[in-house]
């Protein structure tokens, strides 16, 4: 961590109000076990490793929150942070954890269910966040892409679409004020909400193995990759 994020104070939002009605299975996603913890452990950790001193806030739904402190004393988990009940939308839930934030810095919004976030992503957003105001991290469309109206659709040129990642980085300020507005439905992320109050999005490099679990699949490559990770190099 460079030495101007060391001087400012930085939060960050996990936002964890999954159901798990998409994985097919009773438990939350964001509570199934990955490599021996659950994936959100494996998420707060990325953000406490990254940033020393790092303040992190978990937003969950009122009904997992007792869930929640059950599995951090079953899996001894120590890594201090707040907990603060969601809303019915992802917009109400960021707002609620925004309420504890106040002063200056830098917050990251990120996905509770996006365990293999780098060092590199995170240490990078928070960087040009302190430049720009902002910073969202992305990575470029390799697939071929069609927009569909109806019956018909049409190609779209690809070189100049970006996958939206988190955490998204901004102005402690900046943000809270944005989150003023009314809700809308466009409102899918945080940059939407951010841009909506006038502010420029400023995009930076992702990480390929950032990955939301949303599927069994995507629980599975998340597997994978997590355990090649834990492989020793020669």
């Amino acid at each position: 961590m460079n030495e101007e994020l060391r001087i400012t104070k930085l939060w960050v939002i996990i936002v964890a109000g999954g159901s798990g009605s998409r994985m097919q299975t009773g438990e939350p996603k964001q509570f199934l076990e990955l490599c021996g913890k659950p994936v959100l452990m494996h998420s707060i950790n990325a953000f406490a490793d990254a940033c020393e001193g790092i303040r992190t806030i978990v937003v969950l739904p009122a009904l997992q929150i007792e869930y929640w402190k059950e599995l951090c004393s079953r899996y001894n988990f120590m890594v201090p942070h707040e907990i603060i009940e969601g809303g019915t939308t992802r917009f109400q839930s960021v707002k609620n954890g925004l309420s504890l934030l106040s002063g200056k810095g830098l917050v990251a919004i990120h996905d509770g269910v996006r365990p293999l976030v780098s060092r590199k992503t995170i240490t990078g957003c928070f960087c040009e966040a302190a430049k720009y105001g902002c910073a969202v991290p992305v990575l470029p469309v390799s697939d071929s892409v069609r927009e569909v109206s109806g019956t018909s659709s049409r190609m779209l040129d690809r070189t100049t679409l970006r996958l939206i990642q988190t955490p998204q980085v901004f102005d402690i300020a900046l943000l809270k004020k944005a989150y003023e507005c009314p809700y809308l439905p466009e409102f899918t992320d945080d940059a939407s909400v951010f841009e909506k109050a006038g502010h420029i999005i400023f995009l930076t490099e992702g990480n390929l193995e950032n990955i939301k679990i949303t599927t069994q699949n995507d629980l599975l490559m998340v597997e994978a990759l997590k355990y090649q990770e834990s492989i020793p190099t020669k």
